[in-house]
């Protein structure tokens, strides 16, 4: 009278019990198990059960669903999946009520628990849109259907996520006479976040698809508007509100993370320690400044600055302090008015996850003197610091690029360069500081060579 096809991949802890709660009905008289080369003993423990045993030849819901119809006996066919132990005892006869009074061709299985993320998210705003119809359905993803073999020879099985969704559009495509039946509660695992975008993907793929087919390959203006709007707002909405919980750490590089300066060290070991404090005492202009340092090392190799900030001790427990901030949800960041070679050097010692300076050029190895500035130091009309090149532009600019709010921020630094970015910060942080302005803008000012006092602020 009824067939029951339950499609399987790595189940033995459940299909034993599925199978033998469909084999105690009296309306069933033949239960079909489609293994999709499961790892486990899903195929044994089935058989075990009673079940026929059928082997899948390529994995994915749909090529098992249709191998299953394709071995069943029976006009009316129900399926179930095979993870789910109990189902409610009435179950198989409530899906397969409608067909045998002949109400209906095919049945939908709805179940008292809330409908899940990518049901309220995706799958029911595009059927809203693509079709009104199925709109009421509470539980358009579900997996409890029943239907009759000659409708279901009819459709195209999706083979991914999309499989269920397709199958009621098709249905209803077909003028087939649809209905949803609550089944009862149901203890039904929610699908890991890691997998919502792929399935995601799949449901909503599935959905326009079937719409194009439908609409003969055309979307009419109105529904690719909709879909933009929503699409459009929901992106808004989304970074908005997500980026309350995003937080970030961001740390200045010199006298900070570092216990010295790269630059001073450099003329150091280069003997243009002189010429360094000549330009800071006659150019205060911080773009040339830089620009002037930056011929300073030409002809300088790669090796020969890396050598020289490899030999700047760092602070202590600087990593185990960002270990720890990181477990804490923290993006960790640099932001410094030294080049990009050192400060990923740095980031990766420490284990942060991104770096902005400047960018030292540099041909065949060796430095040219000539320094860009990127585009992110510099200001733009939603500039919050108001200043044309700012450390503060950089860190508006990490903030949109990891949606992070500037009141989650914890900013580190130590000297009137850092004043601005430490100011706008949800808390700023002095360390080991002697300019007294900044330490008055700081909340929290850290006197010894330890970033432990950051984890009390987290």
């Amino acid at each position: 009278m009824l067939t029951v096809i339950i499609p399987v991949l790595n189940e033995a802890a459940t299909i034993g019990n599925v199978v033998r709660f469909c084999k105690k009905n009296p309306l069933v008289t033949e239960v079909i198990v489609v293994d999709d080369k499961s790892e486990d003993a899903t195929a044994q423990v089935a058989a075990e059960a009673g079940a026929i045993v059928v082997t899948s030849e390529v994995r994915g819901k749909g090529i098992s669903m249709k191998d299953g119809i394709r071995h069943a006996a029976n006009e009316l066919i129900v399926f179930l999946d095979g993870d789910i132990d109990p189902y409610p005892e009435e179950t198989i006869t409530l899906l397969a009520t409608p067909l045998l009074l002949n109400d209906t061709d095919f049945v939908k299985g709805s179940f008292a628990r809330n409908a899940g993320r990518v049901t309220e998210l995706v799958a029911k705003p595009l059927l809203h849109i693509f079709y009104p119809g199925l709109a009421h359905f509470s539980q358009p993803l579900s997996g409890m259907i029943a239907g009759k073999k000659s409708y279901f020879n009819k459709i195209d099985f999706f083979n991914d996520y999309g499989v269920d969704i397709g199958i009621l559009i098709d249905m209803y495509l077909m003028k087939a006479r649809v209905q949803e039946v609550n089944i009862g509660y149901l203890e039904n695992k929610s699908k890991p976040w890691q997998a919502l975008g792929k399935m995601s993907k799949e449901v909503s793929r599935a959905i326009i698809t079937k719409a194009q087919v439908h609409h003969a390959g055309e979307i009419s203006e109105e529904e690719i508007n909709s879909l933009e709007a929503i699409n459009r707002e929901m992106n808004s909405t989304l970074r908005e509100k997500l980026s309350g919980f995003h937080k970030m750490a961001i740390f200045d590089m010199d006298d900070t993370i570092l216990m010295g300066r790269t630059i001073d060290a450099c003329a150091q070991t280069f003997g243009f320690t002189a010429k360094l404090e000549d330009l800071r005492a006659q150019e205060k202009d911080p773009i040339i400044l830089t620009k002037r340092i930056g011929l300073l090392l030409k002809g300088r190799t790669m090796d020969d600055l890396l050598d020289i900030a490899g030999n700047i001790p760092m602070v202590p427990d600087v990593k185990e302090v960002i270990s720890a901030l990181k477990e804490r949800g923290y993006i960790i960041g640099i932001i410094s008015n030294s080049y990009t070679l050192i400060t990923n050097y740095v980031r990766q010692q420490i284990g942060a996850d991104f770096s902005f300076a400047n960018q030292m050029e540099f041909f065949e190895g060796r430095a040219t003197g000539e320094v860009n500035l990127p585009s992110y130091f510099f200001g733009s009309p939603g500039s919050v610091c108001g200043h044309a090149y700012c450390k503060t532009n950089a860190l508006q600019y990490a903030c949109e690029k990891y949606n992070v709010q500037l009141k989650n921020c914890i900013v580190i630094g130590d000297s009137r360069d850092d004043r601005c970015m430490v100011g706008h910060g949800g808390h700023g942080v002095s360390f080991r500081t002697k300019d007294d302005v900044l330490a008055t803008i700081a909340s929290t000012n850290i006197r010894d060579y330890s970033f432990q006092p950051l984890l009390s602020l987290t």
